[in-house]
């Protein structure tokens, strides 16, 4: 018996029926691959869309920010939606919405109908994730999940790597349209595969008729409160940075709602006979464990992904095109790493995979804050394989761990969980790492002028050898010293900023060391053996 339900003594809930098992993992890694990587690539080309649409820098983040918003409401509440319309059609549901919604994306005249494409967007992407998450943990027994799940990280994990990469090359080569339209052909192929090759098993049916028989229950207290500690969470920390925190009612307002909504939230849910999300799975052990372990997974590898294209297009001169090629070896490397985490997965405990990639990964951010202001392509390059060599052996252990002792009716939720926390995590990292850099880099900036005082021989001495250049270059005296001026203020801002950068690799590689030790809550496989 290959099936993870049989294998453990109840009735089957493979969604192969009866065919290859890998076949269906390859079939529903390629819709997330396709929405992972969209996600991805709309931040590199966010100021061709602001430019193109005739708007500002700031208003054209809500692209960003609205599909993040859709995309956390809906990821907590995929597994109740799944119960309730029955698995392979929610899933279906949301690879339909996602594909429209991303060829209208395309088609949007402007910011506007672009920001509510997007919403849309965010909202079908947001289950395909769990869906496919549950229908691997129970299509493969718990002993070759890992391997599982390694092939499905690929795409979790791969695609922001390379998204920047295709994202630079369509926006400098195309226009921005193109980071959309990309999607359709693989929306239509995923569509047409489920259709054909993924099976309704007969007892999720049965127990959706169970569930069903005295009419369809709603939480909808909890949808709302959902809602808003979830929705109002992501605006906060995707905004707060922008409109300075705290200092802003609008921030503020936002913050508040999203803490109240939680807080009402967890003992609501808890006492629920049928919660919309099931809170109960985040006081176990195993599953609250990799609940939290996920997370910072999720805060290195979104907040990383984002911060080195972005340092080296404002620091580096870098395009959209040459700094998405400096992390293309990463995910080589990741791609090369994954099956031989999947194997040793089979051999050795998830707790210790953990702590070695969670180390791995802390020692290369400490290797980032050796960042010099002529440092070459290489260095980056180099820098992103040494970080993601050590993410597989983050990844497939949690995904494999999360559902270790769980019953098979919890298969849904904790999915929905799983995603919940890698999502907040990258939210939360990339929304620290931001208010870091923009912070400190004004702390250095104050130091670094303090240098530039007019009795400084080595100022004087550097305004001179500047201005000798300018005028060299045809440029008066007066021009040239005013030249010298300006440069040296350039300069200082350049350094002020990668001195900020760095700050935010060491904050972040002593932040993972940290949380190492957090693995050893974990159990072991034979420990967490699910219940019948």
């Amino acid at each position: 018996m290959t099936d993870a339900a049989l294998a453990h003594g109840g009735e089957s809930r493979s969604a192969a029926g009866g065919r290859n098992p890998w076949l269906i993992a390859v079939v529903v890694s390629i819709a997330t691959f396709m929405m992972v990587l969209d996600t991805s690539i709309a931040n590199v080309a966010l100021r061709n869309i602001a430019g193109s649409l005739a708007a500002g820098i700031d208003e054209s983040t809500w692209v960003i920010t609205t599909y993040l918003v859709a995309n956390s409401v809906i990821i907590p509440i995929s597994g109740w939606l799944a119960d309730v319309i029955g698995r392979k059609r929610y899933y279906m549901l949301c690879v339909a919405t996602f594909t429209g919604a991303s060829l209208l994306c395309g088609l949007a005249p402007n910011l506007q109908m672009l920001i509510l494409f997007r919403i849309l967007q965010g909202l079908g992407g947001g289950g395909m994730a769990p869906s496919e998450q549950s229908i691997l943990a129970d299509t493969f027994p718990p002993e070759k999940r890992s391997q599982a799940f390694a092939l499905y990280g690929i795409a979790v994990i791969v695609a922001p790597t390379v998204g920047p990469t295709i994202g630079g090359w369509l926006t400098d080569n195309f226009s921005w349209h193109w980071i959309f339209f990309i999607n359709v052909p693989f929306g239509i192929l995923s569509l047409a595969l489920v259709q054909w090759l993924v099976v309704e098993p007969d007892v999720l049916e049965r127990e959706r008729r169970e569930r069903l028989k005295g009419g369809l229950k709603v939480d909808w207290i909890g949808f709302i409160l959902v809602v808003l500690a979830l929705g109002c969470l992501e605006v906060f920390l995707d905004e707060g940075q922008r409109n300075d925190w705290f200092s802003s009612s609008f921030i503020t307002s936002f913050a508040v709602i999203s803490a109240v909504s939680l807080l009402i939230l967890i003992p609501w849910e808890l006492t629920r006979r049928d919660p919309i999300v099931d809170m109960r799975l985040l006081f176990m052990r195993q599953f609250g464990t990799s609940f939290l372990v996920m997370m910072a997974v999720g805060a290195v590898l979104y907040s990383t992904t984002q911060l080195m294209p972005q340092l080296q297009q404002t620091a580096f001169d870098y395009t959209a095109t040459l700094s998405g090629l400096s992390m293309m070896p990463g995910g080589i490397a990741m791609l090369m790493l994954m099956p031989i985490s999947g194997f040793a997965s089979g051999f050795v405990q998830p707790k210790y995979l953990i702590m070695m990639g969670m180390s791995v990964v802390a020692i290369a951010l400490w290797h980032l804050t050796s960042l010099a202001p002529d440092a070459s392509f290489s260095f980056f390059a180099f820098a992103r394989v040494f970080m993601m060599a050590g993410l597989p052996f983050l990844f497939i252990p949690i995904s494999t761990a999360a559902y270790l002792g769980l019953p098979p009716r919890k298969t849904n939720q904790a999915s929905a969980l799983i995603n919940v926390a890698r999502n907040i995590g990258g939210s939360i990292g990339v929304s620290l790492t931001n208010t870091v850099i923009v912070q400190n880099a004004q702390l250095h900036q104050s130091n670094l002028i303090a240098n530039t005082a007019q009795s400084s021989s080595t100022y004087q001495q550097t305004l001179r050898q500047v201005s000798e250049f300018f005028t060299a270059q045809g440029s008066t005296a007066v021009q040239a010293k005013a030249q010298a001026v300006g440069w040296v203020g350039q300069l200082i801002g350049r350094q002020a900023t990668l001195l900020a950068y760095v700050d935010v690799f060491r904050y972040t590689a002593i932040a993972t060391a940290v949380l190492v030790p957090l693995a050893l809550l974990l159990r072991s496989p034979k420990a967490s053996q699910p219940p019948k």
